[in-house]
């Protein structure tokens, strides 16, 4: 006789396990300790066996039915109901243990050894705010690329369009090292080339006119800071590097004898080197006494870390310098890039080379550390020297060849 509601309800333990039929195999088996279980008989190949069907009253009898149903679905076609449970939840340990975060911080931990601590942060902070809480616990297998750009707008939304264009493409590599890696089968943010509106790049500020040059090095001079601060403002408009390898300059990388600094370049992961004019020799020779002895070349308030990403620019601002629409620390390269070739006529091949940019030529060759040096070392000289010029308020003459009419 099948069991009710009230039956299943008003079932009363006794001495030993009772067991109330429903029908098909399934009964509930009432412990002596009051325990109420949905189990299931069946048999598989002639061999007995029991498949638990869940815990009374957590799962009612018209659910404990249908989970009968289904298991009897499995054995008319041939499939042990036992075994594919466990086949299930396998599938779902291993599901879970493929979470979008383990495997995102899978690939950061391989990947952001060679990147600069600062980008690293940022990559992880991205996924950390903007992706993990919605995302980080799903199997990354199963994330849609409707999934992934309802995320990705949410943080468009909030007007951090630079953010969601990173953040996207973060996601696309983490995909994709799942895809390389037999977690997925494919990487959906492919799907979304186009869902977002282009950035709008932005030039970073910098002066081009000589007298503004003039104004800010005489500024420099008079810099009231730190003096490690001020040596990396002196220096910044000479070498005209990355802000963050400039601050992250290591004494190790220099050979002042030779007048020369050897370093990777954080974008293009390329050996770089930079020609030293005997101005450049003479700061990093007075801030040698100083720092000589640590890691950095300009050390922050921890000595054995390098100065923060913010100070060259914080002491712009202090100066009375807008670093959005005057001068930024990245605005060194552009200024030079500009006044190098519309004044002092160098090449712009030569030029490029010197910023450490990719520049191809009838050969092929996209960088090479060593191609105009000659060239190099005769221009950052001659920039040194215009710089001080223009810091004398003498007379500057363009230096270099003719320009191209």
């Amino acid at each position: 006789m099948a069991l009710t509601d009230i039956t299943v309800k008003n079932a009363k333990p006794a001495n030993k396990p009772l067991k109330l039929f429903d029908g098909g195999g399934m009964f509930l088996l009432v412990t002596p300790a009051g325990q109420k279980y949905w189990r299931l008989k069946f048999r598989v190949v002639g061999k007995e066996k029991l498949l638990s069907l869940g815990v009374y009253p957590e799962v009612s009898l018209k659910e404990a039915r249908a989970r009968r149903d289904d298991a009897r679905k499995l054995l008319s076609n041939g499939v042990d109901p036992g075994i594919e449970r466990k086949v299930q939840k396998a599938a779902t340990l291993d599901r879970a243990a493929n979470s979008f975060e383990v495997v995102a911080r899978e690939w950061f931990a391989k990947h952001s050894t060679g990147w600069a601590a600062s980008h690293a942060e940022k990559v992880m902070a991205r996924l950390a705010k903007d992706i993990f809480p919605w995302l980080g616990g799903r199997p990354i297998a199963d994330i849609k690329a409707r999934e992934l750009l309802t995320v990705i707008r949410r943080i468009e939304e909030r007007g951090a369009r630079d953010t969601a264009h990173r953040a996207l493409q973060n996601c696309g590599q983490v995909f994709r090292y799942a895809v390389a890696t037999g977690r997925a089968e494919r990487d959906p943010s492919g799907d979304l080339r186009g869902a977002l509106p282009p950035l709008k790049h932005e030039h970073f500020a910098a002066f081009t006119e000589p007298a503004k040059v003039a104004e800010m090095l005489r500024a420099f001079d008079a810099f009231a800071g730190t003096f490690v601060v001020k040596c990396a403002l002196k220096l910044a408009p000479l070498l005209f590097v990355r802000p963050g390898e400039l601050r992250q300059a290591k004494w190790s990388e220099f050979n002042l004898d030779r007048a020369e600094w050897r370093y990777t370049v954080s974008k293009t992961k390329t050996e770089h080197l930079v020609p030293l004019a005997t101005q450049a020799v003479a700061i990093l020779r007075e801030l040698h006494a100083l720092t000589g002895l640590r890691e950095y070349v300009f050390p922050g308030r921890d000595p054995k870390k390098a100065m923060s990403e913010a100070a060259v620019n914080a002491a712009l601002r202090r100066m009375g310098f807008d670093t959005k629409t005057e001068i930024t620390g990245h605005g060194f390269r552009a200024m030079a890039r500009t006044i190098l070739h519309e004044q002092l006529r160098f090449p712009a091949e030569v030029i490029e080379h010197q910023l450490a940019h990719k520049v191809a030529d009838s050969l092929g060759t996209a960088y090479n550390r060593t191609k105009f040096i000659v060239d190099r070392i005769k221009m950052m000289q001659a920039w040194a020297d215009y710089l001080d010029a223009l810091r004398n308020d003498t007379n500057v003459v363009p230096i270099g060849g003719p320009k191209a009419a």
